[in-house]
């Protein structure tokens, strides 16, 4: 059964209130004391509309505005843009509702561009960035589309297991796993001592792309993977990469060794729980260590390996962007804007802030849970840009890649192989339809029936 998708909250904070509501006291103290204002000089003018340069910022990091760790980067881009104001606004479930969005045209001046969006309707929404922008950055062609790019990654990142060391110690897990089997005896140990092994969060829906198409994209090596499923009617089996990984899913809830409650989003809640030990492991990016420490674990207690998602020695791992920041086409203030997207990836110190690795091919990573994954020497597959037949395919078909809606339909399926040849039909359809199988088979069919049609009149003058 289909997990129900939790209603997305809209949160709004204004940065710049306290020194809006500075500006508008001594705006009345002026009439109390003056019974007329005389009029302002050329330059007063370009100040007074210099003021009233508002910037609003769709985001999905609710946690980083209501610490106040978004507020610091706005100070500091406010102080080098006299008079410009930032307000940011979160979507809980941002990979969703920046979709309804985009119907309404209401996304602001700056906002992370929706994954599932194909590159040729990017024209659509968003402006044009300066080149200056990518230099020494990689991804830099990922939201191109006729030689303009519309989006910078705001950061890179790997996908492993993060893990609480202690946890481990009051397990009696003495060395990391290497296996997917030495994973399975791990949580085994783990839930023996009343520890959660893993926590999925699958209440909270998105985090299950990382058991989905996130693992799909490297664990086989090949980076095009995903791109290269739009040349099949069937690529969703039990035994290729698709099955393996739900099959491993399936396994870890059917044993007991992810949290209990499954169905309620409790994200927060989780990080939490394993910066205290309560639970053992996540499947993530490497993003989310710093938002453990945040929530009251030690840097000293945290550790990231590779997933060992099967019995071999070989292991793959991803290096991926995060969101990609852009300007919207409807904004009023492009390139009070673009100076923002700019600050943020560049200056505000957002890639650090938040443990990714960073974009910018110069700099390397000082996190140290950085330097023991590469300690376990993982190839590093680099992810390719999902070309718009699979994003074109995919939405035909209904399937929101990135989402994790359906690797939760999949997970719950009483029978995986009949839930995947649902999507397989599905997909074939699509495919026909995007890719103009269709319309290529009736012309196909249409010529042989003509020529039938004419072989039967010969044979009949015959």
């Amino acid at each position: 059964m289909k997990m129900p998708v939790l209603t997305s909250k809209r949160i709004i904070y204004t940065l710049a209130a306290a020194a809006l509501c500075s500006s508008m006291l001594t705006s009345c103290a002026s009439l109390q004391t003056t019974d007329k204002i005389p009029s302002p000089s050329p330059s007063q003018k370009e100040e007074n509309t210099e003021e009233q340069k508002q910037l609003t910022v769709l985001t999905n990091r609710i946690d980083l505005v209501e610490n106040g760790v978004f507020q610091k980067y706005a100070d500091k881009f406010e102080a080098k843009h006299p008079g410009a104001h930032v307000e940011f606004e979160g979507l809980t479930n941002y990979a969703s509702d920046i979709i309804v969005r985009l119907s309404t045209r209401s996304l602001g001046d700056v906002l992370l561009l929706p994954n599932n969006l194909p590159n040729e309707d990017l024209i659509n929404y968003f402006e044009p960035l300066n080149d200056s922008l990518f230099e020494h950055t990689r991804f830099a062609d990922f939201k191109s589309y006729r030689g303009e790019r519309y989006g910078i990654a705001t950061g890179a990142s790997t996908d492993g297991i993060v893990y609480n060391k202690t946890a481990f110690l009051r397990a009696g897990i003495t060395k990391v796993p290497a296996t997917l089997e030495e994973f399975y005896a791990a949580c085994a140990k783990l839930k023996r001592v009343g520890i959660v092994p893993i926590y999925l969060n699958y209440g909270a829906q998105w985090p299950m792309s990382s058991w989905g198409e996130n693992l799909v994209s490297y664990m086989t090596g090949n980076a095009n993977y995903l791109n290269q499923m739009t040349a099949s009617d069937q690529p969703f089996t039990k035994e290729n990469p698709w099955g393996q990984t739900i099959t491993i899913v399936k396994t870890l809830i059917n044993k007991g060794y992810v949290e209990k409650d499954l169905f309620t989003n409790n994200w927060e809640l989780s990080k939490g729980e394993v910066a205290k030990g309560n639970a053992g492991m996540y499947f993530l990016g490497n993003w989310v260590i710093n938002q453990v420490i945040a929530a009251g674990g030690s840097a000293e207690d945290l550790g990231f390996f590779p997933f060992p998602y099967d019995n071999t020695p070989k292991r793959y791992a991803p290096l991926s962007p995060d969101w990609f920041l852009g300007v919207s086409k409807f904004s009023e203030n492009k390139e009070l804007a673009e100076a923002w997207v700019n600050f943020f990836v560049k200056e505000s110190g957002y890639v650090d802030d938040s443990g990714f690795l960073p974009v910018d091919t110069t700099k390397t990573s000082q996190l140290p849970q950085i330097r023991q994954f590469l300690t376990f020497d993982p190839t590093f597959v680099e992810r390719q840009p999902p070309s718009d037949d699979f994003l074109n395919i995919s939405a035909k078909a209904q399937m929101a890649f990135w989402s994790g809606d359906y690797i939760q339909e999949w997970i719950a399926a009483p029978d995986l192989k009949t839930s995947f040849q649902n999507y397989n039909v599905r997909w074939a359809e699509a495919r026909k339809l995007v890719l103009g199988l269709e319309a290529s088979n009736q012309k196909q069919s249409y010529e042989q029936s003509a020529n039938n049609a004419a072989a039967a009149v010969s044979d009949k003058k015959k």
